[in-house]
């Protein structure tokens, strides 16, 4: 019985003009700790970034962890508290984040993309001075419901700057750095940063390409009960009316946010994917449906639409 192939070879065709588009371009790729949870995931995962990695795309992979932060926190006896997406940090939670960010994730990453032929290496945005951040301080936040209230985030970073000479070292080198969440200061201090901040900045350090959050939802929905809601094409204007409105909440607010401010600072395309459906990446990467939000500024949006700004 003859095998009818015409439908790989059709594929193949239609994703080659994307794989001329991104060759020697950097994408800078964020998973999130959902994703990072789930073994069968995280290989899954891998082996999407190694084939990325083997059309000469530039990788550079940040992760999370909060899932598991938690975790630990709780085996421990700490209590664990998120506001507005983003985690408070005293002195035993910051060990935590150190202990399982920079230890257990990086190395169960790096692990699993060695697995596919990927040679990554592991560092923390205190590395090289990859990142050079502040405390945080107190500030006036309106909480997922709705309450305005002053919080102290404690040993949370804010990025003052980005030394990228780490990253393109091992990137001509043709490693795949897998960078976790931390930063520190002149002084030797070491916070905690929004990995979705980190992936941000990184992104627009590199001037990268695309910057692509691997979350544990669809994408951009205006109703976070509803899959079928889901937002596939966006820009900050076509935002603001969800964030507004409190659609955006936990942790997807500063995603949404992150790409907002890398899409209108020089990168050219942003997503916002569902790390856990099977090859996501690569349907968002090589299809024109995609499977996901994407999010561009308004140039981009026009070059993308065939739009005249001048119209």
């Amino acid at each position: 019985m003859a095998i009818d192939t015409s439908k790989g070879i059709a594929g193949l065709k239609g994703a080659l003009r994307y794989v001329r588009a991104y060759r020697d371009h950097v994408f800078v790729v964020k998973l999130g700790g959902e994703v990072l949870a789930d073994q069968h995931q995280l290989d899954q995962v891998a082996g999407q970034l190694a084939l990325l990695s083997s059309l000469s795309i530039r990788l550079v992979v940040v992760h999370g962890g909060g899932p598991q932060a938690t975790a630990l926190s709780t085996r421990l006896g700490l209590t664990s508290e998120l506001v507005a997406g983003r985690r408070v940090t005293d002195d035993e939670t910051l060990d935590v984040v150190k202990m399982v960010y920079r230890g257990l994730l990086s190395t169960e990453l790096v692990s699993a993309l060695h697995q596919h032929g990927v040679q990554a290496a592991g560092i923390s945005g205190v590395d090289g001075d990859l990142l050079t951040a502040h405390r945080r301080p107190p500030v006036r936040v309106v909480d997922d419901a709705g309450v305005e209230r002053m919080v102290d985030y404690g040993h949370v970073g804010d990025i003052d700057r980005v030394d990228p000479r780490v990253l393109t070292t091992l990137l001509d080198a043709r490693f795949v750095p897998v960078v976790s969440s931390l930063a520190g200061d002149p002084d030797g201090n070491v916070y905690n940063v929004n990995a979705d901040t980190v992936a941000e900045a990184l992104a627009i350090a590199l001037k990268a390409q695309k910057l692509i959050f691997l979350t544990g939802a669809p994408g951009v929905l205006r109703d976070r009960t509803d899959p079928a809601t889901l937002v596939t094409f966006a820009d900050p204007d076509d935002l603001a009316e969800l964030m507004a409105s409190g659609a955006l909440a936990g942790g997807m607010r500063p995603k949404v946010e992150a790409c907002i401010r890398a899409a209108t600072s020089g990168v050219e395309r942003t997503h916002i994917i569902d790390g856990r459906v099977p090859d996501a990446l690569l349907l968002e990467m090589f299809t024109g449906s995609g499977c996901g939000t994407m999010i561009v500024g308004r140039k981009e949006k026009a070059t993308y639409l065939g739009v005249d700004l001048a119209d």
